[in-house]
């Protein structure tokens, strides 16, 4: 890891109020450590940190997940009701689901148009609407 992304990481912790322990920014180096945005599940975050030699448990990376998304740092996106997918862009968009290799990808999101959507029930209001459009190749 470099010294950019251990940074980076830290400082994006710390923007959202998370103390940022060696686990934590280890974790959030390899999310954003070179500036781009990804979508992981728990699973491919475990592996890549323990192919980078950082020592932590799957259930760590679930619990640190959940602390990021809780922090307004990822949004997580389920996809079948049980897969988790986390996305470190959290501007509104669309989801492409790769149903062959199940993987997610941003959608264009100039390109969605929604025009109207059902009235909340009574008591209720809409928090968000997730849009993922399910791929499979041809």
């Amino acid at each position: 890891m470099t010294v950019d992304a251990v940074e980076r990481g830290t400082n994006w912790l710390t923007a959202a109020g998370l103390r940022p322990t060696r686990q934590r920014v280890s974790l959030a180096s390899l999310l954003i450590g070179d500036g781009q945005d990804r979508h992981v599940t728990a699973e491919s975050l475990y592996e890549a940190a323990s192919t980078s030699g950082e020592k932590v448990s799957l259930a760590t990376v679930y619990n640190t997940l959940r602390a990021f998304c809780d922090a307004g740092l990822m949004q997580e996106i389920t996809v079948d009701g049980s897969k988790s997918y986390f996305d470190t862009n959290m501007s509104d968009h669309p989801h492409f689901f790769w149903e062959d290799s199940g993987t997610l990808s941003d959608a264009p999101a100039d390109q969605l148009e929604i025009k109207r959507l059902p009235k909340a029930p009574k008591g209720a209001e809409i928090a968000k609407v997730d849009v993922v459009i399910r791929l499979r190749k041809t």
